[in-house]
């Protein structure tokens, strides 16, 4: 997050990218997350049923063989009635490396898809084209060990949970698909972020039950979320760099456009058109090391920029809106209309005031790995939108309420996206902060956990804030 003009930004995390096309993908570097119970399984899929190549008894291989024939089943139905085409399996079929022990005899001619060594797919999985003309295209190839480490965990670092190597295969599976009906207008960030688009379509009908060989529980999508922060590019990534996957937020959207919205909303939302958060650092930015400092986030940022965005917006409907007081605590709320609030973030009405707990969430909140300016930014963001929601006459102290603040809080991120803002602009990975901070405080008691929502379902509602605006919010506009 930066002034206008830009002056800071967002840290610069390293990511890692995943499941490129044709024959390029990259490594990935684990980081420390939350596991979750592993997903249950209706039945598993017999190997004599469906071959992988090169596949052993590993739990891995279970997995991706349960996915890939779930999705070979879910595309069969889906193709017809999104592409008006009939979906044709896979030539190429599917192959599983282990690149520390690899025995090329197990390979067609000691080989994986596009004719490469099975080496090539060492801490990656990717999609073959066929268009390459070789005769083992058209084909999914995964290194098993890397993605046991995204699962399970490796060297004290916790996994993501048993769905992440189905989603990889899901999001390999959407290339396939674009392998068939073509991709959006040749950008790398379109073709990738279609992909998670496509892979989030089939896990809502695992969601949902349809699956014969794959489940998934609401709290475990959570944690595909929070997998997706080891699938974005390094922040600082250029929009347009020729093998650009996404953002943290630009990748979490796209898969939940798909859980919300479908398939047919995956075929026609990539076009040129689609805003991205993705950026380059400027040499100011690279200068800074980061962020806004703390205490101009707070006592400039914050009231100056959420101030002006929601009283333009609020005029917009022929409205007034007085700015709230931000007010920092530390540790005891102060006293609202005669009673003691017990939450880190507070809005009381009585004195117009927004209450923020600087050393239980806000300077944490900071400092954090994945935190930041913008991620205290938008923790302000929700207690504020209950100030608007307060002005407008709308309740401000139960579920519907604070699902609304959310929204609002990325209607707001929305407007500075969009130049609206004369005091601050977001700078590359700060919607990343966003994600981060709503699903890390979703189930915190103190903080979210009276919305009523999971992680994933909190991020969604800043989401359609982001792309539907205050429209999208539950005000009236």
């Amino acid at each position: 997050m930066s002034s206008s003009p830009r002056r800071v930004l967002a840290r610069a995390v390293v990511g890692a990218l995943l499941g490129s096309t044709v024959l390029t993908g990259c490594a990935a570097t684990l980081i420390q997350g939350n596991a979750t119970p592993a997903s249950g399984v209706s039945a598993d899929v017999d190997p004599q049923q469906f071959q992988i190549i090169g596949a052993t008894d590993d739990e891995i291989d279970q997995i991706a063989r349960n996915a890939l024939l779930d999705l070979n089943t879910y595309w069969a139905e889906q193709f017809p009635g999104t592409f008006s085409q009939e979906f044709t399996p896979l030539a190429g079929g599917y192959y599983s490396v282990d690149p520390a022990d690899v025995d090329p005899a197990q390979y067609p001619n000691g080989q994986i898809g596009c004719g490469e060594p099975p080496e090539a797919v060492e801490d990656n999985a990717f999609y073959c084209d066929a268009s390459n003309s070789y005769p083992n295209g058209d084909a999914i190839q995964y290194d098993r060990s890397f993605l046991g480490e995204l699962a399970f965990g490796s060297g004290g670092s916790e996994g993501y949970g048993r769905f992440i190597p189905a989603l990889v295969m899901a999001h390999e599976f959407g290339h396939a698909v674009q392998g068939r009906v073509g991709y959006p207008f040749q950008a790398s960030i379109a073709i990738e972020t279609q992909a998670d688009c496509f892979a989030g379509t089939w896990t809502k009908w695992v969601a949902d039950g349809n699956a014969p060989h794959n489940t998934i529980r609401p709290g475990e999508l959570d944690d595909v979320l929070r997998g997706y922060l080891l699938l974005r590019d390094p922040v600082g990534t250029g929009l347009n760099s020729g093998e650009a996957h996404g953002s943290y937020f630009d990748r979490v959207s796209a898969f939940q456009q798909g859980f919300d919205d479908g398939p047919t909303a995956c075929r026609d939302a990539f076009g040129q058109d689609r805003p991205y958060t993705q950026g380059e650092f400027s040499d100011a930015d690279l200068a800074t090391g980061g962020d806004a400092p703390y205490d101009q986030t707070v006592d400039e940022f914050a009231p100056q920029g959420l101030g002006e965005f929601f009283t333009a917006a609020l005029q917009q409907q022929g409205k007034t809106f007085a700015a709230p007081t931000l007010e920092p605590f530390d540790g005891d709320a102060p006293e609202c209309d005669g009673e003691q609030p017990d939450t880190d973030l507070v809005y009381c009405a009585a004195t117009d005031t927004v209450g923020y707990d600087q050393g239980d969430l806000t300077e944490p909140l900071y400092a954090d790995e994945q935190g930041g300016d913008y991620a205290v930014l938008t923790a302000l963001a929700i207690p504020y939108g209950l100030a608007v929601r307060e002005q407008l006459g709308l309740s401000t102290d139960d579920q519907d309420a604070v699902r609304s603040a959310v929204c609002l809080a990325g209607a707001f991120t929305a407007g500075v996206l969009n130049g609206q803002s004369s005091v601050l602009s977001i700078s590359p990975g700060d919607a990343d902060e966003s994600v981060s901070f709503l699903l890390e405080y979703s189930d915190d008691p103190d903080v979210l956990a009276d919305s009523g929502l999971t992680g994933f379902q909190l991020v969604d509602v800043f989401r359609s804030g982001v792309f539907d605006g205050l429209s999208a919010c539950d005000i009236g506009a």
